[in-house]
């Protein structure tokens, strides 16, 4: 399956869907954390088009999660940059391939539907708790490991 895990650097996710067999690249706007040929450094939507199987996405949160979203009223132009950032989730929204968006809790649960499944990552092994939604298209709900 050919994977293309969008604003990731990190490679965590690429890489654990190339030690399944899959043909998985990662792509952000900075220099992976890893070594690795798997990586386009560049704005997703310059690839975007290509012919994937699958899209993860990691949109950033800044202007969407709810512990940001009261600025929009205190600080000039930060509601541009929510619309902006609304923008870019939403084009995840309209792949045609499967596709997984991956978000706190924030405004687009009330602005696009609310999330398929929400987790948290103590369910997955991490000693944390952020409660994410994940908005699923084409793709069953995580089972906690």
């Amino acid at each position: 399956m050919k994977v293309l895990v969008a604003c990731e650097y990190s490679g965590a996710v690429r890489d654990a869907f190339r030690d399944q067999g899959h043909n998985a690249w990662s792509c952000d706007l900075l220099p992976t954390d890893a070594d690795s040929d798997y990586h386009y450094e560049c704005d997703v939507r310059e690839i975007l088009v290509g012919d994937w199987d699958l899209v993860v996405a990691h949109p950033p949160c800044q202007y969407l999660c709810s512990s940001g979203l009261h600025w929009n009223h205190r600080v000039e132009g930060r509601q541009a940059k929510t619309d902006a950032a609304i923008e870019f989730f939403m084009m995840f929204t309209k792949l045609t391939c499967k596709w997984a968006i991956e978000n706190p809790i924030g405004c687009m649960g009330r602005l696009f539907r609310k999330a398929d499944q929400y987790i948290q990552p103590h369910q997955f092994g991490h000693d944390a708790s952020k409660k994410t939604g994940l908005w699923l298209s084409g793709l069953p709900l995580l089972e906690a490991t």
